[in-house]
């Protein structure tokens, strides 16, 4: 508001996207949580997902959901807090526990306690939300002993769902109208309204999200399905593949290996170099993400000789980045059997002109880099200003949106070659996990 020398009067809608898999516990009399929030990147509760997997339930569970059992979602780690705070677990059975992801955490402090609610899109990223029913599945809360009542009701992403209490926030008093999970946020913040619009967002991890309009695919290359957004009674669904390790490799070429001071730099050697020279890295610090799940595996550097330099390590490690979107984009057109035309993107690594070239290239495939780099905060707004009558259409949104495009420069023998390398990492970093145990 101070940046855009904007008034709390001037302000006609509230939009929110949110950290969908985080969640948080509180007090329904008090409003103070009751323990730290739990983020989406927590692994506490793999043991419990295991057992899951062991007990036959994973089936039905990605059935329902279109999720895999991971503790990447939001129900183990629900459950893991009554499990092991006192004070949960008192407040659940006397029915003064409420539980949800950030977006009702943060509406029910926004509105003073008088809206306990939570979005389609995050509600479907919890491993607890029938996709096909829309609605929360007693079989799934039962499975993870989890009584519905501590549950918010699940509502559209575009439409008056409450208002922000003035004495509260800023002096606002404004409708709440847009509400979605940061990575569909981003999908609609770039206009991706057709079948077989695609995004990928650069961050930590990577995230890359394809629209499939009114119908939910099931991949067979262990992407997940989930809903896009539901607006009015009209759900969208998406394929969605989730790569952990992107810009926090190349954090820790700054902060552990010590080969880099700022982020630029990584683009400016890389271009010192006329090839990968044979290096190739697999960031698999915490395992791999889609399509392999693999929560053994770890991270790998390959084809290194005594010629090798830092320019070959962060070459490898920008690579890698890429390598990782496009085995996910090609499970997508597998699955979806619509071809992508283009990629849009979003996130601070889509600053680095190296990466974006190669994504280009490895991909084959436009890459388009918005004008606006905030395209989550974007499609919360769009949807909020949809959901008030500030926006007509969402095709109205479109025209709003500027990028510049990067397109394919690499041979179809070289793109093939590099691929085939990258993958036999891949199978190195995967097998090194297991013949370690």
């Amino acid at each position: 508001m101070r940046n855009a020398s904007c008034t709390p009067r001037q302000i006609v809608a509230v939009g929110l996207a949110d950290q969908g898999e985080t969640v948080v516990a509180w007090n329904r009399r008090t409003g103070k949580a009751l323990y730290n929030a739990i983020s989406w990147q927590c692994r506490r509760t793999a043991s419990m997902c295991e057992r899951l997997k062991k007990s036959g339930l994973e089936a039905d569970i990605r059935r329902k959901t279109g999720l895999v059992v991971d503790p990447y979602f939001s129900a183990t780690k629900l459950r893991w807090i009554i499990d092991n705070v006192k004070k949960a677990r008192r407040l659940v059975r006397d029915r003064d526990a409420l539980f949800g992801t950030t977006d009702s955490w943060l509406v029910w402090r926004m509105s003073r306690g008088h809206e306990f609610v939570t979005d389609y899109a995050t509600a479907s990223r919890t491993m607890l939300l029938n996709i096909h029913r829309l609605k929360w599945d007693e079989d799934l809360l039962e499975i993870f002993k989890l009584p519905g009542d501590v549950l918010a009701a699940p509502c559209a992403n575009s439409g008056i769902i409450g208002h922000v209490d003035p004495n509260s926030f800023l002096g606002i008093d404004a409708p709440i109208s847009g509400l979605i999970v940061d990575q569909q946020a981003a999908l609609y913040g770039h206009g991706c309204f057709r079948e077989g619009d695609s995004k990928n967002t650069y961050g930590t991890g990577c995230f890359l999200l394809m629209n499939t309009g009114p119908h939910s695919r099931t991949s067979r290359h262990n992407l997940l399905t989930t809903v896009a957004w539901v607006i009015g009674s009209e759900a969208n669904y998406a394929l969605d593949g989730g790569v952990y390790v992107a810009g926090s490799a190349i954090d820790w070429l700054i902060r552990g290996l010590r080969l880099i001071q700022k982020p630029e730099e990584s683009s400016k050697l890389s271009y010192s170099i006329a090839d990968n020279q044979g290096v190739y890295f697999v960031p698999a610090f915490v395992g791999l993400a889609a399509p392999y799940w693999d929560s053994y595996a770890r991270g790998t550097i390959l084809g290194i000789t005594d010629g090798t330099t830092r320019a070959n390590i962060v070459r490898a490690t920008l690579e890698s980045i890429a390598f990782q979107v496009n085995e996910v984009l090609h499970c997508m057109e597998a699955d979806s059997k619509l071809r992508v035309d283009r990629l849009r993107v979003d996130g601070g690594p889509t600053a680095n002109t190296f990466l974006m070239q190669f994504q280009a290239d490895i991909s084959n495939i436009r890459v388009e880099v918005p004008e606006v780099s905030e395209v989550t905060a974007q499609g919360a707004a769009f949807l909020a200003g949809l959901g008030v009558g500030f926006w007509r259409k969402p095709r109205d949104l479109v025209r709003l949106r500027k990028a510049e495009t990067y397109r394919p420069k690499m041979q179809k023998r070289e793109r093939e070659r590099l691929i085939r390398r990258w993958r036999m990492a891949v199978s190195r970093a995967r097998n090194w996990a297991r013949e370690s145990a």
